[in-house]
């Protein structure tokens, strides 16, 4: 009927297959006088999607997260993931071979405390671990009287003998008429930065920014446009774009030398060591800088500034382009997503459809849009209990049946030049239960509580979370991930530095894109999560004494109306909803065929 582009449904390996690569990586370790080996699920520059040839964590223990760590000891081994992922870890991983723990309370660091021995010498790679992360594990190892050692050559890239080669995607110009900034005004606006930084120089080791700067995508990981790149940005001076000369057509690279120097990767290292050689203060960003930065950069005389990549939150604030570019993003991605909910609504009452079905057929209906990059993440199509895992990716055997009695969670999003999406909707398929509408209004509540926050300029993500867990903490119920994560413009979908969650310390400013997605997951059973991306901008309050933010919606599609108990919904929460929905007939219907009008003029009824 449909068929995925994007996405495939494999199995990663197991069983044997990972049984015997766990062997031949404990042998190499005991030839370089090794006692175990620290395995993030990184690449050099701290990406959340990494090229083929970066999946060693999947490789070596058939997790397919996209956070996580592995430590491997001679006698026993574990790999750690944080609470999206728990119970995806425990169908993943052989527990007869690794042990599944926390990556956050306890860190890692505590498993490794109670596991070293005195004398044991712990390596890892430091080109795939930020320099505090090196240190945390230094500590640890100093702890158990163990010694941490930085490798030259990764011993798990010495057996995995058929190891994927590097990526090379073309890159391809990002023009002004969806950037809405050129390169020379960026760099200016960096550079003013950099004087406060007290620094000569700064690296960009994270290629969104690369990206960015200089008005650039790639293809080099799935789902996020990047071309895997660095960059060296003199206070004065030239600055130089670090990239595989083979990704660059002639015209990309007339473009990109009209505002930097071009070399190939490898001529990083002596670019810095030069550099660094003449005492110079050179910044790192902290999230994605390797350690092995650092350690260049100290070793030839420089003095690294570990801090905040201040590209991170000049690109976090979209200008008037950016953001009209994502309102029109938005307007498209509705019609393929009215178009596949009157399809769900339309077809899996029947029992035919499985989550792959679903998967394919909202693909498709975005391919019909004409101007469908990728998915901007792999598409999250989970009923019944596979709903229930929060970062969910069905498979050809996890593959279920759409039946009615079940929830279906459908989170997706879409790559198109002009605009970044991420919606989540979840479906009633037949009549939801007494349990099932109750949780689904206390989500509902709680995403409506923070759509209508208005707060004053300058606050954090922190102090607006409790908004949408207060109606699920009244229950005694909540949900293990944050409320919301920021969002690129063509870019990545899970965007920094601001977020809404117990952690968001980034104050809120006016032009940065978040999205708004509680949720509920009752496991072995359901899950429930309603997502829209959300603009901030100046809230316009009478009287105030202060500057004031808000919330513009930007996501467009109904939320179903069957699973909500109308009667614990207040007037101005029902006004928000039959608001919302008279938006999305208003913008969408005109562009819809008749049977889906109709659909969706049933979808949006209001609830008053």
């Amino acid at each position: 009927m449909f068929e995925a582009l994007f996405q495939t449904f494999e199995e990663p390996d197991s069983g044997v297959a990972l049984t015997a690569r766990l062997a031949a990586f404990r042998e190499e370790l005991l030839r370089r006088k090794l006692s175990g080996f620290v395995i993030p699920r990184a690449d050099q520059q701290q990406n959340e999607y990494v090229a083929p040839s970066e999946e060693r964590l999947a490789w070596i223990c058939g997790f397919t997260g996209s956070a996580g760590l592995a430590i491997v000891l001679v006698a026993e081994a574990a790999v750690f993931v944080d609470g999206r992922y728990t119970l995806q870890a425990a169908q993943q991983v052989d527990g007869r071979a690794w042990s599944v723990q926390p990556l956050v309370e306890p860190p890692p660091e505590n498993w490794l405390g109670a596991h070293l021995k005195p004398g044991d010498r712990l390596g890892f790679d430091p080109w795939l671990h930020t320099s505090a992360a090196a240190e945390r594990l230094a500590q640890a190892c100093a702890k158990a009287g163990a010694e941490l050692v930085a490798v030259d050559s990764n011993p798990l890239d010495a057996v995995w003998v058929e190891r994927p080669a590097p990526p090379l995607g073309p890159v391809a110009v990002h023009g002004l008429q969806f950037a809405g900034e050129s390169e020379a005004d960026k760099l200016a606006r960096i550079r003013a930065e950099l004087g406060p930084l007290g620094a000569d120089a700064l690296v960009l080791s994270d290629s969104h920014a690369v990206a960015w700067t200089f008005n650039i995508r790639g293809a080099d990981v799935s789902h996020t446009p990047l071309p895997l790149s660095y960059a060296l940005l003199p206070r004065d001076g030239r600055p130089t774009i670090f990239i595989d000369a083979r990704k660059l057509s002639n015209s990309a690279r007339d473009h990109l030398e009209h505002s930097a120097e071009v070399k190939e990767p490898d001529a990083l290292t002596p670019a810095l060591q030069t550099l660094a050689q003449t005492g110079a203060a050179i910044a790192l960003d902290s999230a994605t800088a390797a350690d092995a930065l650092t350690r260049l950069i100290t070793a030839a005389g420089g003095k690294p500034l570990r801090g905040a990549d201040p590209v991170t939150l000049l690109k976090a604030v979209k200008n008037p382009t950016e953001i009209a570019g994502t309102k029109t993003a938005h307007r498209r991605d509705a019609v393929a997503l009215a178009r596949f909910l009157a399809f769900i609504d339309r077809e899996a009452p029947s029992g035919k459809l499985t989550e792959i079905d679903a998967v394919e057929a909202l693909e498709s209906f975005r391919r019909d849009t004409g101007a469908l990059k990728d998915v901007s993440f792999p598409t999250i199509s989970g009923t019944g209990p596979n709903g229930a895992i929060v970062h969910y990716r069905v498979t050809r055997k996890s593959n279920r049946r759409i039946a009615p009695g079940d929830l279906l969670l459908i989170d997706s999003g879409a790559q198109y030049q002009d605009g970044t999406t991420d919606v989540t909707r979840t479906i009633a398929i037949g009549e939801p239960s007494a349990e099932m509408r109750d949780r689904f209004t206390r989500v509902l509540r709680g995403h409506i509580a923070l759509a209508r926050a208005v707060f004053p300029d300058g606050s954090t993500g922190a102090q607006l979370d409790t908004l949408a867990r207060q109606f699920l903490w009244q229950a005694g119920i909540d949900f293990e991930h944050g409320t919301g994560h920021g969002v690129g413009s063509y870019l990545s979908v899970h965007e920094g530095p601001a977020r809404i969650s117990k952690l968001g310390t980034t104050p809120l400013k006016r032009g940065m894109i978040l999205s708004n997605e509680p949720g509920y997951y009752k496991a072995g059973s359901f899950g429930i999560r309603i997502e829209n991306l959300e603009l901030v901008v100046e809230a316009a309050i009478v009287g105030a004494e202060k500057p004031m933010n808000g919330f513009e919606t930007l996501t467009l599609a109904p939320i179903d109306r069957r699973l909500i108990d109308v009667c614990s919904l207040s007037d101005a929460e029902i006004g928000w909803l039959d608001d919302y929905h008279a938006r999305v007939r208003h913008d969408v219907r005109p562009q819809l065929d008749e049977a889906t009008k109709v659909w969706l003029d049933a979808a949006t009824q209001p609830l008053a």
